[in-house]
């Protein structure tokens, strides 16, 4: 009797994307759909017609089969938000200004979705960005990158970027508040911002250099750059904190959640309880007032409790990885509202003070802020929020 022959889908081709493959394999004879082709040219996977002898292809019913050959999402394969979409594009040059260690895994992650033609890293340490460029490009040999990768010292590698992403500056330290990072790293920033607004005036640029919030407004008068094209990674990463706590409190998976997170990337955070749900159900179905104030909290803490057992220095893979769902998001791989950090005009009833809200982007940046319907509570916490980095910004509102 001959085997079952597998059918590759579109939500394989997805779920390979996901896992940062640029290479998925099947046996001949094998049925690849004309969805899972389109997905792999949009995604840049390569379907390779390959025999496999060990292990054994997991055989499928043909109920199933059939069903995956039909739909062009199963429910089982498909990640529940954001949705993937088809106006993919890709950067002409991603410019890492601060090889650390959210800079080096931020390129790492670029290199091998290949979401930009080239990438340019910039250290004040002398080699720090060589060395991440030459290491990726050794990587290459494996991974099948054709990223090109740059590294050095001078500004004027971030020339024609298409995306300038802002890690340079101190650390938190064990102790330290986002806050007392301020007066240390503005100064870098507005040196860095100069720079950018010199060789790289077409470009949008992401924050990620504590404090985000502050960091992003200083960014945005050093540069005079339309508020569009300044962003702060904040509610990203913070949303993604929330997903983590809720799941563990409930022993669900985290793929299992949706939330998100408001307000200011520190003490004046807003995780947004009323919009959560776990298994599509409101967390209030499922976890108690406590419980859910306790996630909040550990929401608000996460970023501290890296810091506590790291000693000497902040996180760097999850801030990398909510940097890359911005970059996504704008090149049109994701799409959907993601909280970003961004000057308001009136939105929220908030003037003038940047904070964390629902945006959508695009090459171009911000290209809509999103104003979702919150609680009393949740609306006064948030323009609190924004109250509190006006304040310490010594911003008076309009």
């Amino acid at each position: 009797m001959n085997s079952q022959r597998t059918v590759i889908a579109e939500e394989q081709v997805q779920d390979a994307f996901r896992r940062g493959r640029l290479i998925l394999n099947y046996r001949p004879g094998d049925i690849v759909t004309a969805q899972a082709l389109d997905t792999a040219e949009r995604l840049n996977i390569k379907l390779v017609d390959r025999p496999q002898e060990s292990p054994p292809p997991v055989e499928t019913d043909g109920v199933t089969a059939t069903r995956r050959a039909l739909y062009r999402r199963n429910p089982g394969w498909a990640t529940p938000k954001p949705t993937e979409s088809f106006r993919a594009q890709t950067l002409t040059k991603l410019a890492l200004v601060g090889a650390g260690g959210v800079g080096s895994h931020l390129a790492h992650l670029a290199a091998i979705r290949q979401i930009t033609e080239e990438i340019s890293l910039v250290d004040i340490l002398p080699g720090a960005a060589e060395s991440i460029a030459l290491d990726l490009r050794h990587a290459s040999g494996i991974t099948g990158s054709n990223t090109r990768l740059k590294g050095g010292t001078s500004l004027d590698l971030v020339s024609d970027a298409s995306v300038v992403v802002v890690t340079a500056g101190r650390p938190r330290t064990p102790g330290m508040d986002r806050s007392d990072l301020y007066r240390i790293n503005a100064r870098v920033i507005q040196g860095v911002g100069e720079a950018i607004s010199t060789y790289a005036p077409q470009s949008v640029v992401i924050v990620v250099s504590n404090p985000v919030d502050e960091m992003t407004s200083v960014m945005l008068d050093t540069t005079g750059f339309d508020r569009e094209k300044v962003i702060g990674m904040a509610g990203t990463l913070d949303g993604a904190r929330f997903r983590d706590a809720l799941a563990q409190a409930a022993g669900v998976s985290v793929a299992d959640v949706s939330a998100m997170s408001l307000g200011s990337h520190g003490n004046e955070m807003v995780p947004i309880a009323s919009k959560a749900t776990i298994r599509d159900r409101p967390i209030g179905e499922i976890l108690n007032e406590e419980t859910i104030e306790s996630c909040r909290q550990t929401t608000i803490d996460g970023g501290a409790a890296v810091v506590r057992l790291r000693r000497t220095g902040s996180a760097t893979l999850a801030p990398a990885h909510a940097t890359l769902e911005l970059i996504l998001h704008m090149c049109g791989h994701l799409n959907g509202a993601i909280p970003a950090s961004v000057r308001l005009n009136g939105e929220y009833g908030i003037t003038d003070s940047v904070v964390a809200v629902p945006c959508k982007l695009s090459m171009n940046g911000v290209a809509e802020i999103v104003e979702l319907t919150l609680t009393e509570s949740e609306l006064q916490q948030l323009r609190r929020a924004a109250d509190a980095i006006r304040s310490r910004l010594g911003i008076r509102e309009s």
